[in-house]
């Protein structure tokens, strides 16, 4: 029978990968894709909101996305708004659509993005190691309080040192996979 903590910590450890599958969507690999530009802050109407609050995004092809704002006052802000977001793109704004053509990679910008790649791989190993040293404290707790007897103890800890390898093996997939597809030219 699992214990109570190993679901805590197997929930805790899949957020942590669903999180970095998320962030990992940000990273521009050279390829167009919505997920790129959809979270980006915009003022709109006075308020902070993401593009995809205020506009529809699609991709037109393998190297363009086409944003079309259902406001079309909202255009300019848009276009600043994706224009100061960092990511080394350039908006054209043609009157009814925001354009975005994705510059060739260079392998500068390639390597670049291996390290944030790998900056984002850490942040995910830690969310893990915290996750199992939390579960870890709780369950050694619980056995000294006695709701759990020691031989539990020990076949927790064990379950819970084996769940984090398997984690972080998925994490080492994850980023092999994005490092692939953003060293393919």
């Amino acid at each position: 029978m699992e214990s109570m903590y190993l679901e805590t910590a197997n929930e805790e450890m899949l957020l942590a990968i669903e999180n970095l599958k998320h962030e990992l969507t940000q990273v521009r690999t050279g390829r167009a894709s919505p997920a790129l530009v959809e979270n980006i802050i915009v003022d709109a109407y006075g308020a902070p909101m993401a593009v995809k609050g205020v506009a529809s995004i699609s991709v037109t092809d393998a190297k363009s996305l086409a944003i079309e704002p259902w406001d079309k006052s909202l255009m300019k802000a848009i276009e600043d708004g994706i224009r100061n977001a960092g990511l080394g793109i350039n908006p054209v704004n043609d009157g009814k659509v925001v354009r975005i053509v994705m510059p060739a990679m260079t392998e500068e910008n390639r390597k670049n993005l291996v390290k944030i790649i790998g900056q984002k791989e850490e942040d995910a190993r830690v969310r893990i190691r915290q996750a199992r040293e939390e579960i870890r404290t709780i369950i050694i707790k619980g056995e000294e309080a006695g709701e759990m007897p020691e031989d539990q103890k020990f076949a927790d800890l064990e379950a819970l040192d084996h769940m984090s390898k398997e984690f972080n093996e998925t994490i080492r997939e994850v980023i092999a996979e994005k490092e692939k597809e953003l060293m393919t030219i």
